[in-house]
């Protein structure tokens, strides 16, 4: 058996492709390069198990209409019949309402087993594709094709797939919903980061350096430091650094995940990827706090949420102050917040944690740093440490 996370080049060296091996699924190959979407419709016609009929493309309403046309005239011109279901993301539209479109309109199209669903987009469309393929007919193959920075190196690889609840408070719960279904294949074209406007493209480097932070218990210790020291070329999007980003992200990911397919190992595993995210899923979905008067983008609520665990674990004695220091510079050297105003009190954000999906047994738990570098899964932490974090991203 091969590595999981196993990074090759494609054709040119402009290239890349790495390996996903999932325990109790099919291996799959994660491409990545500028330009290869012109290749798409051959690649999805070649891909095992795939029945060349009809093709559901589920599509991001942010992407350029020229690049989206041109993937499924291709699509066309290969023999599969498309039918487009356009979204407007937002966590809002991540939702059961929405899902039940997806799947009423695969039914409508006559979709079959062997027919793929298309996620044309960034993670809140990838998430939504994902999981309506997991449930049409018990599952339909899907391939994940994203368009953003986040959904290349994190969210359309692993499969997890879900939509949010609305509860009849108002609250909004983060990926409450939603099932394990791993991707046919991702296909990820560098190019269509060029368009990204620049608080998107930035949020995405937020879960590069949550995958640098972790890095160092998966084989790439080095990553850290290299996506600091390549920061410039990375925020020019020069294509040949993008696409060693996204191949060594995926990779650090692919190992995770071949570890602990589905979210169960009690040390960790899995967990280890969600490094900031409890503190970052109690923020994102509130109102107001972003500097357009909206709710924060996941990569903006995950790199306070960083910051909030790098605090909370050093008041822990796992994280030296100079760490700290270094987590929030990262951060605030990608452009992101480490800082924000309008927060509420502790007591909120602490009940709004315990909605988080790592919770056992009415006990929370925190992916916290082991110094810089790992990461580990911690029950009960002191209720001082959490607030200390909190308190670390007050502005």
């Amino acid at each position: 058996m091969e590595t999981p996370g196993r990074q090759g080049r494609i054709g040119m060296t402009s290239g890349a492709a790495v390996r996903v091996e999932p325990t109790g699924s099919p291996a799959y190959e994660v491409r990545i390069g500028p330009g290869i979407a012109a290749a798409f419709a051959d690649e999805i016609a070649g891909l095992p198990g795939i029945q060349k009929g009809r093709i559901f493309a589920v599509v991001d309403t942010g992407i350029p209409p020229a690049w989206v046309d041109a993937v499924l005239d291709a699509c066309a011109a290969e023999g599969f019949d498309v039918t487009r279901f356009t979204i407007e993301p937002s966590e809002q539209i991540k939702s059961i309402e929405t899902f039940r479109g997806v799947l009423c309109a695969m039914a409508d199209a006559g979709m079959e087993r062997r027919e793929p669903v298309l996620a044309l987009g960034g993670g809140i469309v990838g998430d939504i594709a994902g999981f309506a393929a997991a449930s049409y007919r018990r599952g339909v193959p899907v391939i994940q094709c994203p368009t953003t920075l986040l959904a290349a190196v994190d969210a359309s690889v692993g499969g997890k797939t879900g939509v949010n609840l609305s509860l009849p408070d108002g609250s909004l719960l983060k990926n409450m919903a939603g099932a394990f279904h791993q991707p046919a294949a991702v296909l990820a074209d560098v190019s269509a980061l060029v368009s990204l406007d620049e608080r998107t493209f930035r949020a995405g480097l937020a879960e590069c350096i949550k995958h640098g932070m972790i890095a160092a218990d998966w084989s790439d210790a080095g990553l850290l430091d290299w996506t600091r020291d390549s920061m410039d070329r990375i925020l020019a999007r020069q294509p040949g650094v993008l696409v060693d980003l996204i191949a060594r992200n995926v990779a650090v990911k692919a190992r995770v995940v071949a570890a602990d397919v589905r979210e169960q190992s009690d040390t960790g595993g899995r967990a280890l990827l969600n490094l900031g995210h409890t503190y970052a899923h109690a923020i994102e979905t509130i109102d107001g706090l972003a500097p357009d008067g909206g709710p924060l983008l996941h990569g903006e609520a995950v790199a306070l949420g960083l910051v909030a665990a790098a605090e909370c674990s050093r008041s822990m004695g796992r994280l030296g102050a100079s760490d700290v220091l270094a987590v929030r510079g990262i951060v605030e050297q990608c452009g992101l917040p480490s800082r924000i105003s309008g927060l509420p009190d502790d007591g909120t954000l602490r009940d709004r944690m315990m909605h988080d999906k790592k919770t056992a047994g009415g006990r929370l738990r925190l992916t916290l740093f082991r110094g810089l570098g790992r990461a580990e899964l911690v029950s009960d932490p002191p209720i001082e440490a959490v607030g200390a974090g909190w308190s670390a991203i007050r502005a």
